[in-house]
């Protein structure tokens, strides 16, 4: 499931021995079968002549969608693409190869380039409408986060031809589950590409470093941009409307992707839609007493806290209009709430407790526990606490879940309810329907995610290193910003989102260092769901309404000019 952790070119030859290790049934130690059940997908090696770009690894198949009344078909496209890590060069493999000629003075069959050695074989779904012309067609490049999500979370719960039902805000029952015609799919107004992050889905990494050479803020938005640049030349593509679509670590990826993709790449993208905002990590509310002194997370899970104590009636008097309460509780948190932390032990105990009522109107917590907790409850605290007189433990990805508490005992919720809920019916639903319908996957194993250290070291735009600690790229989506003042972003977010809450997109946003008059390509929507806005059936049509709009306001082209 896609996640924020609790802790903080075109490929033109490739080794003959890793290819055939990513394509190979013996991928990985422990993991099962990943050879294509297609023979033409493996190719035959020599080391005299070197391989060129194994992109046959693919299944092709048809369908189509109905949206708002409209029949829409599609072409779809299963498969991977060969990417390697950053500091790769193809260009003695390319001349060696038009001569030729191989050197291989080590005798262990890899070319003696200097390049790395890992490589990572990235998997993909591609819906093209059928009869489009590709340079008036925008294409959507869509991802999750993580770090280390497989997409199949946006795949089959938002925007791909078929969605999986789920409960609303309850546990879903077990097998059979349902997938159903996607009304809210955006094969309306664009092509999508899901991709998968290197490791997961059906993909692999192999090679020495390869864990280092992929699984990191800096390497994973090379990883993906490599992944893209191809995928634009192999499909023709380079001359449409482009948009990046990510959630959760999604958006940080999405932030180091588009400025990689305009000022390495030379690629300019039309706009940027973002889904549970998290640019960065000092702002999660996760675990701010690791970084004391930065109060911030606390002020900006508040509204947050105050959305879900309304959902589950917690607060002592309960208002009807939630848009207005959160507005009075953005208003406390930015101003009296902020300025108390602020002043840290300088706080007069009669300031405080006035403070600690004033968090009790809003989250409905105990004035003594607010107390005992210094003014600073953190979002694991919240969830174990605001339902724990009926042994209950709030929701973190979508706080109008809950579900039954593991250890009364425990400071912090043990679980999170949503995940639990749901991820059986998303991780079935597309093993069956990538098998039956896309004809991909026999015999090897869909991963829906990795369970890793992930690099957090990121080298802002303009420096010479990375920076140590917690990753921050808004330095990023602002350069990115200003070399191409074009750029749309809009930011999406559930109001009952624990895992990355809304206000912090919205502070982020705001503290870009952009000019002002870039702040106008900046637009907002806000859901009454959590991190998976799709996850609530009524959210998941408005996210498709305000993202097809952006979508076509931001293309640039004549609707005409798409069929």
């Amino acid at each position: 499931m896609t996640r924020v952790s609790r802790s903080p070119s075109s490929c033109l030859t490739f080794s003959a021995s890793l290819l055939a290790l990513l394509l190979s049934s013996t991928a990985l130690p422990g993991s099962r079968a990943v050879a294509a059940e297609d023979k033409s997908a493996t190719a035959s090696f020599s080391h005299a002549q070197p391989a060129t770009p194994q992109t046959t690894d693919r299944r092709e198949s048809a369908g189509s969608v109905t949206i708002g009344g409209q029949k829409i078909d599609y072409r779809a496209v299963a498969g991977t693409l060969i990417v390697h890590p950053k500091g790769w060069d193809d260009s003695t493999s390319v001349v060696e190869s038009r001569l030729g000629l191989h050197t291989d003075n080590k005798g262990d069959g890899k070319a003696d380039d200097g390049n790395p050695d890992a490589a990572a074989a990235m998997f993909y779904v591609a819906y093209f409408k059928k009869d489009a012309k590709p340079e008036g067609r925008p294409i959507t490049f869509v991802y999750n986060g993580g770090p280390g999500s497989a997409s199949v979370w946006l795949h089959m719960g938002a925007f791909g031809p078929r969605r999986i039902v789920t409960m609303n805000d309850a546990h879903d029952p077990a097998a059979p589950y349902q997938l159903v015609n996607n009304e809210a799919s955006l094969l309306d107004v664009t092509d999508l590409v899901f991709i998968d992050a290197p490791g997961t889905g059906f993909g692999r990494i192999a090679g020495k470093d390869r864990e280092k050479s992929f699984w990191g803020v800096d390497a994973d938005g090379h990883a993906f941009a490599n992944f893209i640049t191809q995928f634009l030349g192999e499909f023709g593509r380079y001359n449409s409307p482009k948009f990046l679509f990510g959630e959760s670590y999604g958006t940080l990826r999405s932030a180091v992707l588009v400025n990689d993709l305009q000022n390495e790449d030379n690629i300019d993208f039309n706009g940027v839609i973002l889904l549970s905002q998290i640019l960065s990590y000092d702002n999660e509310g996760d675990e701010p007493k690791l970084n004391p002194g930065n109060d911030l997370p606390y002020v900006l899970a508040l509204p947050t806290y105050a959305a879900t104590a309304w959902y589950h009636h917690r607060l002592p008097d309960n208002p009807p209009d939630l848009k207005a309460l959160l507005k009075d509780v953005e208003q406390f948190a930015s101003n009296d709430y902020l300025l108390a932390l602020q002043k840290g032990a300088d706080l007069t105990a009669e300031s405080k407790r006035a403070v600690a009522e004033k968090l009790h109107t809003y989250t409905g917590l105990p004035v003594d526990y607010l107390l005992r907790a210094d003014l600073r409850v953190d979002v694991g605290e919240f969830e174990k606490t605001l339902q724990e007189n009926d042994d209950t433990t709030t929701g973190r990805l979508d706080s109008r879940f809950s579900g039954p508490t593991i250890n009364p005992l425990s400071e912090e919720a043990d679980y999170d309810p949503q995940s639990a809920a749901i991820s059986s019916a998303y991780i079935s639903a597309f093993n069956d329907y990538t098998r039956k319908t896309l004809g991909y996957g026999n015999g090897q194993e869909y991963r829906g995610g990795i369970d890793t250290h992930w690099d957090f070291r990121h080298t802002p735009p303009g420096e010479g290193q990375a920076f140590d600690g917690s990753a921050n790229v808004m330095p990023d989506l602002a350069y990115a910003m200003k070399t191409n003042p074009t750029l749309k972003v809009m930011l999406n977010a559930g109001y009952f989102d624990l895992a990355t809450p809304y206000y912090e997109g919205v502070y982020e946003m705001k503290h870009l260092q952009i000019p002002n008059r870039l702040q106008s390509n900046i637009e907002y929507a806000r859901y009454e769901s959590g991190h998976m806005v799709y996850a609530n059936e009524t959210a998941l049509k408005q996210l498709h309404e305000n993202v097809a709009s952006f979508i076509t306001r931001s293309s640039n082209v004549n609707p005409a000019h798409t069929e």
